[in-house]
């Protein structure tokens, strides 16, 4: 009879949702992602990627689309079930290479036909050198033997063994394997002779796991190439954020390091169009990996270098040169939204472009040019905590943005949205505080709503106008809540000052933030006080778990995904270790013990009295899975409801996507049942 109710009853909540429309995780997964891939050498044209996930098939596949930037005519350049990405234009713009399944393949622009395989090397990105005459691409490179091959009579053994840390990253095992960098003769579609490892050393470039190709760069003349690297081996790495810029010259084969003596990550260089000098950014402490990064210039002929935004309390992200080098664009979050700038090379005055509330990525330069001289846009993905991200043109002389891709209207824009609000709170120690809040679609002023509270990750990561596949904050007003999001200190978008504040005292002000911006919803005529819930992951579940036995009564059900319970075990497992010594302030066993080892969650487990939901992948190396069991185990002994869910094939993010499906469904599952 239970199975039968609940048949019945999943059949009208389907039929609900078909009536009224209202966004569900399977309807989430059904919108396409959209990211820019690259522009043509005469800015006529662009090249953009649509990622499509099938959830019964539970993968997805990358279309490339191109489009004309004058008239915003687009069509499709790959089929479906290929996934196409890391799109490039051969520099006489005839040509269009892309990756699939780790292969090169090459599209004619001017007679379209089958894509032509260039390379099948197992390529992770690629560019090509701006003479046209070479290819650069990365690829995995084993370096050294495993443990089978140092001991033949065993090539059946699993063993590993390690002399130094960083023996296990994000959610890999280190295999003795290394993204390196490698360099071949190019010519008419095909490789000819063999391909050159210009490092040769057991290193990344790009950094790993996220880096891409936009930490590597030629020089306009094809004569160098610039790359990323943390040349640090083992436990030396795991200590320092210190990435330099390694120049390689093609002709000698030498290399040498142009940031020596720059301690923090220096990354993304771009040279200017003639090529005489070389920006980058570069964060200034070293071990700190939020800290303002600098839009830093090298005069290649004086061999000078400059900080260009210094005295400029805001960072300055995906630095990309005008068409006659005197200038540069950058992205910057400025009041919790990233916004578009431009800075001048000589005088180093910093332009704000754009205004709204939305974030724009990583720019590209579209240069055209005319009989009347060079006319300049800028191509961006946008987002808003309303929107996904579509590709737009925007003036860079006026702001003005035209939008240029429309892969989410089918199904977003039939969905109805909830209002994206910004407050202003006043902390209890006079600060101002940014607060997002999102209502329910078809929101209701007369009725009390229950409430989320969410804790953002980082603990300096930015909360501003993105758009999450994730916590996705229209899917949790759709579910009939309100959102409180507040800006904490400790995030981007208020200065360093206010992103450095959270520094050696997690337990102190930003927790205090949480707790005036669900003093202030609570006070509000449409929130419910006594059904408010705290959610969040990584830095955000540490919250919540302090906020378990530090609220007061404040919440009735908490919500943490892969968040740190335990500070001192935190500290032995994780991998990346100069994060704790900088947020912790060093080890444990020091002698003068860090304070932030005192405002640890799991001391104060005894107070302890509000359903929890304790969510933790068994392959997050970040955050390791021990931290999730140790929080399980202490509400289970003390006998608080508790659940605990776990997925042994993700790491510390959702990305498979009947994973991420299950993982919603769960999440509101145990909301409801404490909030509604």
């Amino acid at each position: 009879m239970r199975q039968l109710i609940l048949f019945f009853y999943m059949a009208f909540v389907t039929q609900l949702d078909a009536q009224t429309n209202r966004l569900t995780p399977e309807i989430l997964w059904k919108i396409g992602r959209v990211g820019l891939d690259a522009v043509a050498p005469d800015g006529r044209y662009a090249v953009f990627g649509v990622q499509d996930y099938d959830l019964s098939a539970n993968s997805s596949t990358r279309i490339l689309y191109w489009t004309i930037l004058a008239t915003g005519e687009t069509w499709p350049l790959t089929v479906s079930g290929q996934s196409a990405s890391d799109a490039q234009f051969h520099p006489s713009g005839k040509k269009i290479g892309y990756l699939a399944d780790g292969k090169l393949y090459e599209l004619d622009v001017e007679r379209p036909s089958a894509p032509q395989l260039v390379s099948n090397e197992g390529i992770n990105g690629f560019s090509y050198a701006p003479n046209g005459q070479y290819l650069l691409f990365a690829k995995t490179t084993k370096i050294g033997p495993n443990m089978a091959e140092r001991h033949s009579d065993l090539p059946k053994t699993s063993g590993r063994a390690f002399d130094g840390l960083m023996y296990r990253h994000w959610k890999s095992w280190n295999k003795g394997e290394y993204s390196n960098l490698y360099i071949a003769p190019y010519a008419d579609g095909k490789i000819s002779g063999s391909a050159k490892n210009i490092m040769n050393e057991p290193f990344n470039s790009p950094l790993a796991p996220m880096g891409g190709m936009e930490q590597i760069t030629w020089s306009p003349d094809s004569r160098f190439i610039v790359y990323t690297c943390r040349k640090q081996p083992g436990t030396a790495e795991a200590l320092s954020t210190n990435s330099d810029l390694y120049i390689y010259e093609l002709a000698s084969g030498r290399t040498l390091n142009l940031t020596e003596g720059l301690p923090g990550y220096d990354l993304d260089p771009v040279f200017s169009p003639d090529g005489r000098y070389l920006a980058w950014t570069s964060m200034e402490r070293a071990g700190y990996e939020a800290d303002r990064t600098r839009l830093m210039v090298l005069d290649t002929r004086t061999q000078t270098r400059r900080e260009l935004t210094e005295g400029w309390a805001f960072e300055a992200n995906h630095p990309q040169w005008a068409a006659d080098g005197q200038s540069l664009y950058f992205a910057s979050a400025q009041d919790f939204t990233y916004q578009l700038y431009q800075v001048g090379l000589e005088d180093g005055k910093i332009r704000r472009i754009t205004e709204g509330q939305h974030d724009y990525g990583a720019p590209k330069v579209a240069a055209l040019k005319t009989a009347r001289g060079t006319e300049e846009m800028l191509l961006a993905t946008r987002t808003s905590m309303a929107a996904p991200a579509e590709l737009y043109a925007i003036d860079p002389r006026n702001g003005a943005a035209r939008r240029l891709s429309f892969a989410t209207d089918e199904p977003w824009d039939k969905l109805p949205k909830g209002k994206v609000e910004r407050h202003a709170v006043k902390t209890k120690d006079g600060k101002n505080l940014n607060v997002w809040m999102i209502l329910p679609p078809n929101f209701d002023p007369s009725q009390k709503y229950p409430a989320l509270l969410f804790c953002q990750g980082g603990p300096q990561s930015p909360l501003s106008q993105s758009f999450s596949y994730r916590w996705n904050f229209q899917l949790m007003a759709a579910n009939g809540y309100v959102v409180i999001a507040p800006c904490r200190r400790g995030m981007p978008g208020s200065g360093q000052a206010w992103c450095d504040a959270i520094a050696g005292d997690w337990g102190g002000g930003a927790m205090q933030d949480l707790l005036d911006a669900t003093d202030y919803a609570a006070k509000l005529p449409h929130v419910d006080p006594k059904r408010i819930g705290a959610v969040g992951a990584s830095f955000g579940g540490y919250a919540v778990y302090w906020l378990a036995g530090n609220h007061q009564k404040r919440f009735k059900t908490f919500i943490a995904h892969c968040g740190l319970f335990n500070l001192e075990s935190f500290y032995g497992t994780t991998e990346e270790i100069w994060f704790p010594h900088h947020d912790f302030g060093g080890a444990y066993w020091l002698k003068d013990k860090p304070v932030m080892y005192r405002q640890s969650p799991h001391l104060f487990v005894q107070n302890w009295d509000t359903p929890i939901l304790v969510i933790h992948n068994e392959l997050d190396f970040r955050v390791p899975f021990g931290e999730g069991m140790q929080a399980f185990q202490a509400a289970q002994l003390r006998n608080i409801p508790s659940r605990l869910l776990t997925f042994p094939d993700e790491g510390h993010w959702m990305n498979k996507p009947q994973n991420s499906v299950l993982w919603q469904r769960e999440f509101f599952d145990w909301a409801d049942r404490y909030l509604k």
